[in-house]
């Protein structure tokens, strides 16, 4: 059967849509619903412009509980029901402000989303840092072993992000000069850095080529970046080393791909259990596949949320080989679990010191404990760095593994310890603590990248 093919957009029909409709209408609603705030986004529509709004919600921390998005033609119109971290509607004053400029007229274009406060990557975005990305294959302690050569570079982590997926870690870190707390820039030093990291993540003589250390100059969204990468890296290609730990069965989704014969859409259908932003990765993960959303159905019932996708590939043909198909759902299955972690969230806060990070990973190494995803954040003189950890095996921490930990780590540090809300058997009140644990932390990197 040959592909059905629709065109998209036209450069010269889109300048003209501009010059013709007025400018985004934005509205944030406490009134149509009683336990939720409705945004409402009408704008001239755009490539990319349905993640751009997904990921300004999601970099505020909000639950997106229901969403319909309609996008045909060259208008953009979407409807949100967002939630904060504890469910309750969006009523502060500031916040509403922001939400109303990011996703303005103003707001919906390239510039000005540099300008918007978020989790970037890029040298320019975080001031004197110099953002450096890795991705190899993972084993315990690995996150130690790299904190210790940077450590013993002079080099001071100021924020990071870990997440590892399928025997995979992808990171991006902010370091600076220990000393003068500076970008480096001078070629030779971090050429050593390059090639030490290089040597930790090789692992083993087979994974030379697949071992990458490199200095990010762009401003993509960190999230959006460690996706690429992982992409980038086939980590959706299980090749039998998938177990059970990695993918829990409480998070096993079902993902269909349909043909939708009257619109010419194919339709991506997935049913899974609901966490905080699943939308912005399956959007993400979508948009860069070269994939364009028209139509969406987002909605949460009760622990579980369907999400509903009608979409043409960017040159406006549809999925009609068994090969695209299996690929997009290994692709969107690979993207939902990068963030799961079951088991146990270790946040530790301390005054910020030069080697901070790597004394704390080489205590959790000691202790027998695998880092599955992290991040570390610094503002002013308080360092906050969440761990999602297992044992080296892969199972739940047990209980004297934590107490050890406490009693090395003394009056040091403060040291949290909470159930991922991830873990189906996570009690409510565990899991309330968590939420608000998370948007603790992401607040904190928000304020050190803006």
């Amino acid at each position: 059967m040959a592909k059905v093919c629709w065109p998209y957009f036209d450069p010269e029909y889109e300048n003209l849509s501009v010059r013709i409709n007025p400018p985004s209408r934005v509205s944030v609603d406490n009134t149509s619903c009683r336990d939720c705030t409705v945004v409402k986004v009408d704008s001239v529509n755009k490539p990319g412009i349905l993640l751009e709004v997904v990921q300004i919600l999601t970099d505020l921390d909000f639950i997106i509980t229901k969403a319909y998005v309609s996008s045909d033609g060259g208008w953009f119109m979407d409807v949100f029901h967002v939630t904060d971290q504890q469910g309750k509607q969006i009523t502060d004053g500031k916040t509403i402000d922001y939400i109303e400029r990011a996703l303005g007229p103003k707001g919906h274009t390239t510039d000005g989303m540099k300008n918007c406060p978020g989790k970037r990557v890029g040298v320019h975005c975080v001031g004197n840092h110099t953002a450096i990305e890795l991705i190899g294959r993972d084993r315990p302690g690995l996150l130690s072993e790299i904190s210790a050569v940077l450590a013993n570079l002079h080099f001071n982590v100021a924020a990071a992000e870990v997440w590892t997926h399928n025997r995979r870690i992808a990171c991006v870190l902010y370091v600076n000069d220990d000393t003068t707390s500076r970008a480096v820039g001078e070629p030779n030093r971090l050429s050593i850095m390059e090639e030490q990291l290089k040597h930790i993540l090789r692992g083993c003589e087979d994974d030379d080529k697949v071992a990458r250390t490199s200095f990010s100059m762009g401003f993509t969204h960190i999230d959006r970046r460690l996706h690429q990468m992982l992409f980038a890296d086939r980590d959706y290609e299980g090749g039998g080393v998938t177990t059970e730990v990695d993918y829990p069965p409480s998070f096993k989704p079902k993902i269909t791909v349909e043909r939708c014969e009257e619109k010419g859409y194919s339709v991506v259908s997935v049913r899974c259990k609901d966490r905080a932003k699943l939308m912005f990765d399956i959007v993400c993960t979508l948009t860069d596949m070269q994939y364009v959303v028209f139509h969406a159905n987002i909605s949460s019932n009760g622990p579980y949320a369907l999400q509903e996708y009608f979409i043409r590939h960017m040159d406006g043909c549809t999925l009609d080989t068994e090969g695209e198909k299996e690929r997009v759902i290994k692709c969107l299955e690979a993207a939902i679990h990068r963030r799961v972690s079951e088991g146990l969230s270790l946040e530790l806060c301390a005054k910020d010191r030069v080697g901070l990070l790597s004394e704390v990973t080489r205590i959790l190494r000691e202790n027998g404990l695998s880092v599955r995803r992290a991040g570390v954040s610094t503002v002013g003189e308080q360092a906050v760095n969440v761990f999602y950890v297992r044992d080296a095996y892969g199972n739940p921490v047990d209980t004297k593994t934590i107490e050890a930990l406490r009693k090395e780590i003394g009056h040091t540090m403060m040291l949290n310890v909470k159930k991922d809300p991830a873990s189906a058997k996570a009690p409510e009140a565990e899991t309330s603590g968590w939420a608000k644990t998370s948007f603790f932390f992401g607040n904190l990197l928000e304020k050190f990248l803006a």
